[in-house]
């Protein structure tokens, strides 16, 4: 799908700018990705401080085949190979519901600690 990029033109937290193009491997499988998207982050600090940022995300057909939001939008890569402004709008609506759902990703403590544990040991 050939693009560079959309972006919301409501608030700072809806804002999502995406990558269609030359994106990076998946940091879990180092496999291909189909989309980089760049949102507003933010979380409160030790101190209960808002600390804003932007964080990324890659849409990995792999990794994330099974999350209902990402197989649609992985679909719709399937069906079109390029954006335009026949998809554009649908595009726009199904990235903005899988960082919806990136947005609520949560770290798996038990995943963490393994790996964590596997690197102390020169094993990662």
């Amino acid at each position: 799908m050939a693009g560079s990029g959309v972006s919301g033109e409501t608030s700072d937290r809806d804002q999502i700018l995406c990558k269609v193009e030359d994106t990076p491997l998946c940091p879990q499988c180092a496999g291909s990705t189909l989309l980089l998207a760049q949102f507003p982050h933010s979380w409160r600090n030790g101190r209960s401080e808002d600390v804003s940022g932007v964080k990324e995300a890659v849409l990995c057909p792999g990794c994330h085949h099974g999350e209902p939001a990402a197989d649609e939008l992985i679909a719709l890569f399937a069906v079109d190979d390029r954006l335009g402004p026949e998809n554009v709008e649908v595009f726009g609506g199904l990235v903005a519901a899988w960082v919806e759902s990136v947005r609520h990703r949560a770290v798996d403590d038990e995943v963490l600690t393994a790996e964590f544990e596997l690197w102390k040991q020169g094993e990662l």
